[in-house]
């Protein structure tokens, strides 16, 4: 008994505990919900007095702000008020002017009608008194005056043109000169040799070889012709191309250097010289380039114009002859403020056609043409370099200057080879030309033969005459005489009347 009461007292102990830890925790709880409400309510009350604050700033903001606002419409509206009376202002002085032009129009509008008025009256009396109508008294007087001044008037054109030419004239030799001066390094004449000296009279046979199979192996790689007993010690190379006689020389000294003469050995020879030529080809025309400043040219026609090095014309090598061209045309242009670039690019490949004009049919000029059209150059620089033989036009003031230049530069004492006996031979012809023309009385051949100078008797030869006779001895020399570039032909008549006062 005593244990069942036992746990019954601690089964009801145990139920009155749950029970008072029940009470408990609802009290707590109780008191911590009447705490967290008084913090809401106190957070709350913060949050309105916040928000009051703010809402008590932003309006006080927004009255600053609109009171500036009216402060700057203020200050708008009286700068505007002041513009609008300045421009009331200008109107009313606009106004009043355009009234006094208009009155000053029709005033001298009146004037104007009374001059007219008065001119006719004269006019009217004028030709009462003289007898004559008014066109003919324009007529006539206008003769006399040109009767009266017909003679000074002439004289003073005369002298105004004489003038005027003998400025552009010296102008003309001032920049010509100048230019030579600058350009004027030592021309020497420069020919292609066509012959290679043997170190031996031994060495002529091996080069010959068995049966003549070194020599004809040869001739087949080089294309050229080579000649053995012209003379003891030396090899003669001919052809006509000058580029092979080159590579032909240059193969036949390597080989004599080498000693080892056969034909599997002169065909290596040949063709590593080719590409060596090939080489020499491309630097030479970029030095050229260079040397003038010339950029952006097609790289194949770089080594045609390389190609120039190794042709000549009258002795005169042709790559020097374009370079000193292209330096002679620059300057001439930057004297007459035309394009320098044009005129040296121009100047520079005017004769790119003789690189090949000996394989392509046609002028060196008309080559040259196709040829720089095929490598996209501008038409500007053909232009220009088209016209240096006269065969197109001249189309820019470019073309001149290439033309003047390449006078020039042919022109210099020793640049182009010339004997003696064909020099005076073609002087005594040009004379002989001239004289034998009707009213002929002096003849004079200067300037190397580059110009002509023939004096007629006035009595005998007109100024009409003059023009025809000039065509006809230019006419006569192109026909019968070779030579190189142009001759210039003058015919002069000269009227001299003399008086004595005593």
């Amino acid at each position: 008994m005593s244990i069942k009461l036992v746990l019954s007292l601690l089964a009801v102990s145990g139920l009155a505990g749950i029970a008072l830890g029940y009470v408990l925790r609802m009290l707590i709880t109780l008191g911590q919900r009447g705490s967290l409400e008084l913090e809401i309510k106190q957070k709350m009350l913060e949050a309105k007095e916040r928000a009051n604050r703010i809402v008590n700033e932003a309006e006080e903001e927004a009255r600053r702000a609109e009171e500036e606002r009216e402060e700057r419409l203020n200050k708008v509206d009286e700068r505007l008020t002041k513009r609008e009376e300045l421009l009331d202002e200008r109107e009313r002085n606009l106004n009043e002017e355009s009234e006094n032009v208009r009155s000053r129009e029709m005033e001298a509008a009146i004037l104007k009608k009374e001059s007219d008025n008065l001119v006719k009256q004269r006019r009217a009396e004028l030709s009462r008194i003289s007898g004559l109508s008014e066109d003919e008294a324009r007529r006539t007087l206008t003769q006399d005056l040109e009767d009266s001044f017909e003679e000074s008037v002439l004289g003073r054109l005369q002298k105004l043109e004489a003038h005027g030419r003998e400025q552009l004239d010296a102008k003309a030799r001032d920049i010509l000169l100048s230019t030579i001066h600058r350009m004027a390094g030592a021309v020497n004449a420069d020919i292609m040799t066509l012959s290679v000296q043997l170190p031996s009279e031994e060495v002529k046979g091996k080069v010959i070889g068995k049966e003549g199979r070194n020599i004809k192996a040869f001739e087949r790689a080089t294309g050229v012709d080579v000649i053995i007993d012209d003379a003891p010690d030396k090899i003669t190379l001919s052809s006509f191309d000058p580029l092979r006689r080159h590579i032909a020389k240059m193969a036949l000294e390597k080989l004599l250097e080498d000693g080892r003469i056969q034909p599997a050995k002169i065909e290596e020879i040949v063709e590593k010289t080719k590409a060596e030529v090939n080489d020499m080809m491309k630097q030479k025309g970029e030095a050229a380039c260079f040397e003038v400043g010339i950029i952006g040219l097609d790289p194949r026609l770089i080594s045609l114009l390389g190609r120039l090095h190794f042709r000549t014309s009258y002795g005169q090598n042709v790559l020097q002859h374009s370079i000193e061209m292209a330096h002679i045309a620059g300057m001439l242009a930057s004297e007459l403020g035309a394009d320098a670039e044009t005129a040296r690019a121009g100047a520079l490949l005017h004769d790119i056609g003789k690189a090949i004009d000996h394989e392509v049919e046609g002028t060196h000029v008309e080559i040259g043409r196709r040829i720089l059209e095929k490598f996209g150059v501008e038409k500007k620089v053909i232009q220009a370099m088209q016209s240096h033989h006269e065969e197109y036009p001249y189309e820019t003031p470019e073309s001149i200057i290439v033309q003047v230049a390449d006078a020039i530069s042919a022109g210099r004492p020793g640049a182009r080879r010339d004997s003696v006996e064909r020099y005076l031979e073609r002087l005594g012809d040009l004379e002989r030309i001239a004289k034998g023309f009707e009213g002929v009385e002096k003849v004079y051949a200067i300037q190397a033969g580059r110009e002509i100078r023939i004096f007629v008797n006035p009595g005998k030869v007109s100024d009409l005459a003059l023009h025809k006779m000039a065509r006809d001895i230019a006419q006569r020399v192109q026909e019968e005489l070779k030579y190189p570039g142009e001759i210039k032909v003058n015919v002069i008549r000269e009227n001299r009347v003399v008086e004595f006062a005593r």
